[in-house]
């Protein structure tokens, strides 16, 4: 048995933080496929094991009885702590990952992702509700591009758990529908994490939450 288990589909940006994470410690992990598009989650023993419904979920075998967590900005720093990687090093420092793991969870990914969503999945994109999505995810971009300005990490002089947190959506640029040149700092910063040793993208790093043969319902 691997030390760590993801519970994660490869179309999930949250997943793909602790997929990520998890590569770039140079974890003995292995990706449990979670049938997403076909009701997994909504089953009972999905809810038994996390409540909120939701991927990524982290087992931490290397714990006396298995440890079980929820919610990618949770597991980032979970393993960032496990392995003495990617963490801040001041109290400021510590401040400023939190401040952006916050925002990121509040605006980037959160309308970054539910308009990717609409759009891609739910085939809504020119309603109004997606619509607003997409006006709240441009404004939250230029945020980030105005941020990373002269900067070359998002909380630190070095990569921390906050680049991972803010990154998970943004490798589908067409798909959440940016218009790269329009933020220019932001691919800049993405190719830095491309550089990192050990990175690989969604798809591989996850299996697809798109086949049906785990579904529950």
């Amino acid at each position: 048995m691997a030390d760590f288990t993801l519970h994660c589909f490869s179309e999930s940006g949250n997943a793909y933080k602790a997929a990520l994470m998890l590569q770039l410690c140079g974890a003995d992990w292995e990706p449990h496929r979670v049938a997403f598009f076909t009701g997994e989650t909504r089953g009972r023993e999905f809810r038994d094991m996390n409540e909120m419904a939701e991927v990524p979920v982290l087992i931490d075998h290397t714990r006396r009885p298995d440890l079980v967590l929820s919610q990618s900005g949770v597991i980032l720093h979970h393993l960032g702590e496990h392995f003495g990687k990617f963490m801040p090093e001041s109290e400021d420092e510590k401040n400023e990952v939190l401040r952006w793991i916050l925002w990121d969870n509040h605006k980037l990914t959160s309308y970054s992702a539910t308009y990717r969503f609409l759009r891609i999945f739910a085939g809504k994109g020119d309603t109004p509700e997606a619509q607003f999505f997409k006006a709240r995810a441009e404004s939250a971009w230029k945020v980030l591009d105005r941020h990373m300005e002269g900067r070359d990490w998002i909380a630190a002089e070095r990569p921390t758990i906050a680049d991972f947190s803010l990154c998970g959506y943004l490798f589908w640029p067409a798909q959440i529908g940016m218009i790269v040149d329009e933020y220019p700092n932001i691919p800049r910063w993405l190719n830095r994490i491309r550089d990192l040793h050990g990175f690989r993208l969604p798809e591989d790093l996850m299996p697809s939450g798109q086949e049906p043969d785990t579904a529950t319902a």
